[in-house]
């Protein structure tokens, strides 16, 4: 490909692409080749239908990766989409499955029904699970091949960054991402357009715009799916921002995990450099910008803007205090702009469409959409991208589909190891940045993991603590050390030896934590468990005084008895790891509490219910 020096070249591209694909009679076949698609085993099902479409010389027929859809749940999914017709979205395929649909639909122009949602064979747009979703920040996630820059152009990629470039100064950048009211979706929701203020009137040799990738926070993907799905979108935005502030250098700094995000990351840098869209005199103009590719060890506390600049620097990932701010010293001393994915995937949809289509969804304070990674007890885990303002009872029941089993719900716990748990009684409260911290949580980068009443919620928080104590830096003392207290103390309540002298230590030490750490991990760990003190004081209550666990969880809390149910078939005592079980054929058997491991292995082979855990 030549470079392209002109909008008209980039128009051309986007009109060719068009023609092609309005004119095709083309049969294009998607597969989520996402992690959770690969993970699930989306590659076996890509390589079938590919090499049956090349046996029976299918010339026609294109096989095409793309990123995560979304539905996580029901990987590996294939589309099939012909000329003229619906779109057919099968889910759960696997090997065997993909030859079938190459045979009869594909090849044989007949669809599958029972291989897809229910039966149905409507499109996407009509399932429970997007009907409340508006995609912006995932808008060609499972929909472009993100290998293909051609696909992102068609779908009027780097058209905001050649607005930009031509028709707009850096100041009116600026402004338009003042006005558009878009909050940085990394957790802080800081405003991005007053971010940028800060560092573009500093002059210096060289400035820096770094994407921050390093995704850390438990059960949270949505920057992967992005970066894995919608390349060019990020590549794009960090563009535009160094126009805006006047950098010429950009990092992706991207956790080492997250494979497939690298190297369709390196992919799309290539492409875009190949067409003149990074590098050198952009579009034909005087700017000029490029992108590195800097691999994090995975490192929770490089979320931390201070500590990630130290990891670039080849330096322990560790915070420093503030001021001087990265957008005054930052990356070896110049002025620096960091943003998370999600937030960079939002820019250039605002250059295109403007600041009040921007604001046209979302709530005043907080305009636009959120991406939320849904997990735990729930019937749909994915992404989830809705407008802000959109309650957490829409998210959990009318997209989640409630937890599995008919479960009652319990808590959610939104912001990962730095929020805090939400029950039942503010299901209803609209999601936005302000409002979640007001009832004692926070947006996080937007991991939502939700709890059923099996959940024991002080095992929950002493889960996330386990995870901060881990991922502390080391540097300041109330983290380093006062998370391990904490811990030691959680770990004390649940294994049945602690007091209520505890609980008062424990909520003191919690205070003394957010107030005197140096940085925001140590400043938010103690909040799960704040949290859950605050909403279940009575689980505590009831470890510490009458030393059981009412969600029977905690093992050294429960204890597993035979009832009178038995009938003495022996299932048990056969399948018990730690022969603790004793008793003759067709008589009541026992459990031998000193040996019992308490792993339930005989309640779930137990086929009278026997077995009762108290």
């Amino acid at each position: 490909m030549r470079k392209i020096s002109t909008v008209k070249e980039l128009t051309e591209i986007k009109q060719a692409f068009t023609d092609k694909r309005q004119n095709s009679q083309n049969i294009r076949v998607i597969v989520g080749m996402g992690t959770c698609g690969i993970s699930a085993g989306a590659t076996p099902v890509w390589e079938t239908i590919r090499d049956a479409a090349e046996k029976a010389g299918m010339d026609n027929v294109s096989v095409l990766p793309a990123g995560c859809i979304g539905m996580c749940t029901y990987e590996p999914i294939v589309e099939v989409k012909e000329p003229g017709k619906q779109t057919v979205t099968y889910i759960h395929v696997d090997a065997k499955k993909a030859a079938e649909i190459f045979e009869k639909h594909i090849k044989g122009g007949n669809p599958i029904p029972e291989y897809t949602i229910g039966g149905s064979m409507s499109g996407l747009e009509d399932i429970d699970f997007y009907k409340k979703q508006k995609r912006v920040a995932l808008r060609n996630c499972g929909v472009v091949n993100p290998e293909d820059i051609t696909e992102y152009i068609y779908k009027d990629g780097y058209f905001g960054l050649a607005k930009v470039l031509l028709e707009m100064t850096p100041a009116e950048v600026i402004d338009l991402v003042k006005a558009s009211g878009l909050r940085g979706r990394g957790g802080a929701g800081f405003s991005t357009g007053m971010k940028w203020s800060f560092a573009a009137p500093n002059q210096a040799d060289q400035k820096y715009i770094i994407c921050n990738a390093d995704e850390g926070d438990p059960g949270a993907f949505m920057d992967r799916a992005v970066l894995e799905g919608d390349p060019h979108a990020v590549l794009e935005a960090m563009a535009i921002g160094g126009y805006a502030i006047g950098a010429t250098k950009g990092f992706i700094y991207v956790r080492a995990e997250y494979p497939v995000a690298v190297q369709r990351l390196n992919i799309a840098i290539a492409q875009a450099k190949e067409l003149g869209l990074l590098g050198e005199k952009l579009l034909g103009t005087d700017f000029n910008f490029d992108i590195e590719i800097r691999l994090g060890a995975g490192a929770f506390v490089c979320g931390e803007e201070t500590a990630l600049i130290a990891s670039i620097e080849g330096y322990r990932g560790m915070s420093r205090n503030k001021p001087p701010f990265p957008a005054n010293k930052g990356l070896w001393g110049k002025p620096t702009c960091i943003n998370n994915v999600e937030t960079l995937a939002n820019v250039a949809q605002i250059i295109l469409n403007g600041a009040e289509w921007f604001k046209g969804f979302g709530t005043e304070k907080s305009p636009g959409t959120k991406v939320f990674a849904l997990g735990g007890k729930i019937n749909n885990t994915g992404l989830v991208e809705v407008p802000m303002g959109t309650t957490l009872r829409e998210v959990i029941y009318d997209i989640g589909g409630g937890c599995p089993g008919g479960k009652k719900f319990k808590a959610v716990q939104t912001g990962g190891p730095s929020g805090g748990c939400i029950t039942t009684e503010n299901l209803d409260t609209p999601i936005d940045f302000d409002n979640l911290v007001a009832i004692g949580s926070m947006m996080g980068s937007g991991g939502m993991i939700v709890m059923d009443e099996d959940n024991c919620m002080i095992d929950i928080a002493r889960f996330f603590l386990d995870f901060t104590v881990d991922e502390s830096c080391g540097k300041c003392t109330p983290c380093r050390e006062g998370t391990k207290r904490m811990h030691e103390i959680l770990d004390r309540i649940t294994s049945g030896e602690g007091s209520e002298e505890d609980l008062t230590t424990l909520k003191d030490l919690a205070e003394n934590i957010k107030s005197t750490s140096l940085c925001g991990l140590g400043q938010t760990a103690p909040n799960p468990v704040l949290s859950t003190m605050n909403h279940f004081e009575d689980e505590y209550i009831a470890h510490v005084k009458d030393k059981k666990c009412p969600a029977g969880v905690c093992k050294s809390l429960i204890n597993y008895e035979i009832s009178m149910k038995c009938r003495g078939c022996t299932l048990c005592s056969r399948s018990c790891p730690a022969q603790a079980i004793s008793g003759k054929v067709k008589e009541q058997h026992t459990i031998d509490q000193s040996t019992c491991l308490k792993c339930g292995i005989c309640m779930n082979v137990c086929k009278f219910d026997a077995i009762i855990k108290k």
